[in-house]
């Protein structure tokens, strides 16, 4: 079954053309429960991963495998998303385990299909797995959607829009950061689903800003943000990641495309 967010209530360029140069495109992958295999796209499922490569192990608890969390093929992801040259599978993992003041340790693998050969099955879940670190299996739904930036909107165009915002909000309910800007849930490309002040992280090899690759949220169910509901999901009981990542946060991965090897950073957002 396909998922298919609802249009924006509201013509957000034409109440407020000042966002549309900042506008963005995303996919939103709609995880829900189910039973991918590691040839799907999936968030927590199996991963195609080689015989040949060792599990990934958390640095800081050694000997402590890390936990799928993400896979996503190049042909699921409708062109939006920049893979590198000769590959076509993105796998993301983290280790379940508390650290502090981080929560998760990421890691990012890029890696063609073709060179996998045969699969490495995942070595069990840690048992002192923190609650809400491991991702039920979902299958994913991907969606090409609009956003504008929330908390990444200038300063000084935000301060400009503030009274035009509340104005809205007031005669129509309709709030621009939580129902016109940004799509919650775990998503490719876009803007950060930052629920505190944006913590864009800087390439240590480069110096520049990196760019958003991947946000994983613990829900997509927020009571304010209904009006992202898929129209599928519009009065039915389903099934996401059960995730809990803090209050209800989320972890945003980046990466730095124009130096080799893409290095990737990530910031957690209770």
């Amino acid at each position: 079954m396909t998922r298919r967010t609802p249009p924006r209530p509201l013509n957000v360029e034409e109440l407020f053309p000042e966002v549309a140069p900042f506008r963005r495109e995303a996919v939103r992958l709609h995880p829900r429960r189910g039973e991918p295999t590691c040839r799907d796209s999936s968030v927590g499922g199996p991963l195609l991963w080689p015989a040949s490569e060792p599990w990934p192990e958390c640095p800081e608890h050694p000997g402590s495998p890390m936990v799928a969390v993400v896979q996503i093929h190049r042909r699921d992801v409708l062109d939006l998303v920049p893979f590198p040259e000769e590959r076509d599978l993105l796998q993301v993992l983290w280790c379940p385990l508390r650290h502090d003041g981080q929560w998760v340790v990421p890691q990012v693998c890029w890696r063609s299909v073709r060179e996998v050969g045969e699969v490495r099955p995942a070595p069990p879940v840690p048992a002192d797995a923190a609650y809400g670190q491991v991702p039920r299996p979902c299958v994913v739904h991907p969606e090409r959607v609009t956003e504008y930036p929330s908390w990444d909107l200038p300063y000084e165009i935000w301060d400009a829009l503030e009274d035009r915002f509340e104005q809205v909000e007031r005669g129509t309910g309709w709030d621009y950061q939580f129902h016109l800007s940004t799509a919650p849930g775990v998503k490719l490309g876009g803007f950060p689903g930052w629920s505190q002040y944006p913590q864009w992280p800087v390439c240590p090899a480069c110096r520049t800003t990196m760019d958003h690759l991947l946000t994983v949220e613990s829900t997509e169910e927020h009571d304010c943000r209904q009006a992202w509901t898929p129209v599928e999901d519009r009065d039915v009981r389903w099934e996401g990641t059960d995730l809990s990542l803090g209050d209800l946060g989320g972890v945003y991965l980046f990466e730095c495309r124009a130096f080799p090897g893409r290095p990737f950073a990530h910031r957690f957002d209770a």
